[in-house]
This record gives C-alpha cells, sequence and structure tokens, in this order.
C-alpha cells in the first residue's frame, strides 16, 4: 500500500516511520515546490507529483494549511483523507467556529471582526479581556493578540492597522478563565468505527505546547465519555476519515472546544511509546481502510517539546523509559526541533523521571518541565 503525504515535515516523517512495518509505503509532498520527496531524507524522488497521486490508494496532509489548489486536485481523485471540507475547516478559524455552532458543540462565546471598528461591538458584547485570532495562518502563539482591559483597545486597534480582515477575519473570543488545557486524540474509519485516546493534559508557553502528559491526572469516566462524545459529533458530521485532534479548556466540569486539527497532532506524540497503538500507525489503518488499533495507554507518559535548541546531552537516553525524536531541521527559534516521551508504571514515578530529565537539558528552553515534575511527584 502507497500513503501520500501533503507536507514534508516531522508528521509526514513520523507516518512513515509507522507505516514501514505495516508494509505502507509513505511518500510527501514539498507544497513549497510540488515535490515528491522521502519523508525521512527530504531527498527528491524522481516521481512526478501526477504519477505519486495515481499510483496512491490513499492521499492525506500532516498540516491544515497545504495550498487549496493541491487540496483541489487531491480531491478529485477520492482518494483524499480527512476530506477537504475537514481539512479546510482546520485552516480557518471561521469555518471551524461556523461547524462548532451547527453541531451544536460547546466553545468559546466569540464574535467575527471584519472591520477594526467591530471591537468596540466586541467589548460591549464580550467585556474587555479577549483574545483576537487572525482566521488564517496563525499557531504556535503567532497570529494572535490579546486585550485585557478597554482602556488598552486604541492601542490594540493601533497595532492592527494593515490588516486585511475583510479577506482574513478576526475571530474574537472571550477570554476564558479555564481550570487546564486539555486534548482528545482520535480516529475514525470510512466504515463510521470510532477510537479515542485517553485525554491528554498540556502545558503552554507563549503560544506552543511544551509537556504534555498522558493520561491526564484527574480525570473521571465522565469527562472522558464527554470528550469521546464531543469528538464522535464532529468525526461523525464530518465523515471524518483518519485521526483528528480536539484541543479543549476545562472548566468545572464541562469542556469547550477551542481548536481543532485535521491531522496527527504534537499532543498526541506520547502515543509512540504510552498507548498500545500511536496516533501516527492508527491514522494510516483508517486511511488505507485496514482496522483500527487498540488506542488504551500502556501507563502514564510524558511529552517534552525540545524548541528552539539543539544543545543538550543525548545521555538523557539513560533514564529508563526515555525515547528521542529527533526531526533533523537547523535551528530556528520557537522551532520544534524533536521531542522526547517518557513511560513510567505511575504519576510519582513520572515526576521523578521528568526531574530527573530536567538534568540533561537547558532549563531556559523548558520553562514548563520542573514544574510539571514536581506536581505529578506529588
Amino acid at each position: 500500500m502507497r500513503v501520500v503525504v501533503y507536507g514534508a515535515g516531522q508528521l509526514a516523517q513520523m507516518m512513515y516511520l509507522a507505516g514501514s512495518p505495516l508494509g505502507i509505503d509513505v511518500q510527501a509532498v514539498d507544497v513549497n515546490n510540488d515535490t515528491v520527496v522521502h519523508p525521512v531524507s527530504k531527498t527528491p524522488l524522481d516521481i512526478p507529483l501526477d504519477e505519486a497521486l495515481d499510483g496512491a490508494d490513499a492521499l492525506t496532509v500532516e498540516f491544515e494549511h497545504v495550498p487549496e489548489r493541491l487540496l483541489e486536485v487531491a480531491a478529485q481523485t477520492n482518494k483524499l483523507m480527512p476530506n477537504i471540507q475537514s481539512i479546510l475547516v482546520g485552516a480557518d478559524r471561521v469555518r471551524e467556529k461556523h461547524l462548532l455552532q451547527t453541531m451544536g458543540v460547546a466553545n468559546c462565546e466569540h464574535k467575527i471582526v471584519t472591520h477594526l471598528d467591530q471591537l468596540d461591538e466586541c467589548v460591549d458584547a464580550l467585556g474587555s479581556k479577549l483574545i483576537l485570532k487572525a482566521s488564517r495562518d496563525g499557531y504556535d502563539g503567532y497570529g494572535q493578540w490579546r486585550l485585557s482591559d478597554d482602556a488598552e483597545l486604541p492601542e490594540l486597534k493601533q497595532s492592527l492597522q494593515g490588516l486585511d480582515l475583510e479577506n482574513v477575519p478576526l475571530v474574537v473570543e472571550k477570554m476564558v478563565a479555564f481550570d487546564r488545557e486539555l486534548s482528545l486524540i482520535g480516529v475514525r474509519n470510512a466504515k463510521g468505527d470510532i477510537r479515542t485516546y485517553p485525554l491528554a493534559e498540556n502545558l503552554h508557553h507563549q503560544g506552543q505546547l511544551h509537556v504534555s502528559v498522558a493520561p491526564a491526572t484527574n480525570v473521571d469516566e465522565a469527562l472522558q465519555q464527554q470528550a469521546h462524545d464531543i469528538f464522535t459529533t464532529l468525526a461523525d458530521g464530518m465523515d471524518y476519515v483518519g485521526v483528528l485532534a480536539v484541543e479543549l479548556f476545562q472548566v468545572n466540569d464541562t469542556l469547550l472546544v477551542n481548536e481543532l486539527a485535521p491531522r496527527v497532532h504534537n499532543s498526541g506524540h506520547w502515543s509512540q511509546s504510552g498507548a498500545v497503538t500511536s496516533q501516527f500507525e492508527n491514522h494510516l489503518r483508517a486511511v488505507c481502510g485496514l482496522p483500527l488499533g487498540d488506542t488504551s495507554a500502556l501507563g502514564p507518559s510524558a511529552m517534552v517539546n525540545i524548541i528552539g535548541c539543539s544543545s543538550f546531552s543525548r545521555e538523557l537516553l539513560s533514564i529508563d523509559g526515555s525515547h528521542l525524536h529527533w526531526y533533523g531541521k537547523s535551528v530556528r527559534d520557537k522551532r520544534k526541533m524533536g521531542h522526547i516521551n517518557v513511560t513510567t508504571d505511575s504519576y510519582h514515578q513520572l515526576g521523578e523521571k521528568l526531574m530527573a530529565l530536567s538534568q540533561y537539558l537547558p532549563l531556559e528552553y523548558f520553562p514548563k518541565l520542573v514544574a510539571e515534575a514536581t506536581r505529578l511527584k506529588g
């Protein structure tokens, strides 16, 4: 079997590594130049894109910002999974909010802004604590602005001057006093079979995910079921095939959807070592029409992102249950260079191992690590 992935980054690489034992050959498309490349080496393959599409059993994406012209060609083959509508929802926050509202899925109170003068109405309707998000091309904290007090509104408007809000509107959300950030990774195949992973707890810094712990602590059956029901509503409603990530805010006993990612997701990397079947293997199983794998956790685990640095000791591998995944990129500020998965038998042990891990890392790049290790140790 062969799967062609639009995008040639680390997610395509990890899909390739997950597919090899199943006999699934994964090729990647560098969407900057429409070139078919090897997902690990990035070496161009001597295959024209149209031939690669013809020879593929399935087409999929590793990120949602694939040029629409490429998605439209892919959709015409009837091999694109998830479908183009689902991918476009993930690429546009206005479409995403419309989907959530249409399906009756709880999300943050918000307004859509196409002109700066509408910000005054947003303050009147939503209050003076707001987060503004560009509807397209914003991720990892980019394309976002905050308002903490209505006295800041004139300065905020000034900073937004020049944005083309008619073509790229703002989604303006009421800032939610949430208890914590969670995410649910789930998978659905073309038959409608659904599996969801345990909820993961996510710690962010400057808009980027730094640490995920799965299963999240203090999750009862009712909360996990609520998340599963949200996933089922969305996946069935979109006729979705593949892995879908649902980012959530927990407010008391209620889950609000923050964002959707129509692909394998950073907050699901823990599943490579911490679940019976990884998210990458399950995504390939789904798009290739194979039975879905067990999504149960093997025990408490954590994923630690390596962001913007490469200067750390590989001796961290001396910690039992530690697994390094390196992406082979050149170093750049705020760039995800790799991640470390740590698996254990208890949350206390997980805290101890994360504390041990901190001894091998430059902690200025890992601002959440020690505090999370201390919390888990109890």
